[in-house]
């Protein structure tokens, strides 16, 4: 009877080591990917940022006044007097 008790003894004991390992890998996975989440958290931000500036890049190229710059300066196209534009309509 006293083997079988030191037996379970040993038993409960390894167990207890188990479960003891099991929580502390199961907090390194945890503090692991916590990291990678920020990680991945701080490049989506940076990546809306980039987005914010690429759109508002984006909209400042198809302006009238900047096109109109290009047409003059680079074309060397002028606006037509009044008289000569002609408005068609469907």
């Amino acid at each position: 009877m006293r083997g079988l008790t030191a037996g379970i003894t040993v038993l409960m004991g390894l167990l207890v080591l188990l479960s003891a390992l099991g929580v502390v890998w199961s907090k390194h996975q945890s503090r692991q990917l916590f990291g990678e989440l920020q990680a991945l958290e701080e490049r989506r931000d940076e990546y809306n940022a980039e987005w914010s500036r690429l759109q508002l890049e984006q909209s400042t190229w198809g302006t009238h006044a900047r096109i109109e710059g290009i047409a003059r300066e680079q074309l060397n196209m002028e606006r037509p007097p009044m008289d000569r534009v002609i408005i068609v309509r469907d």
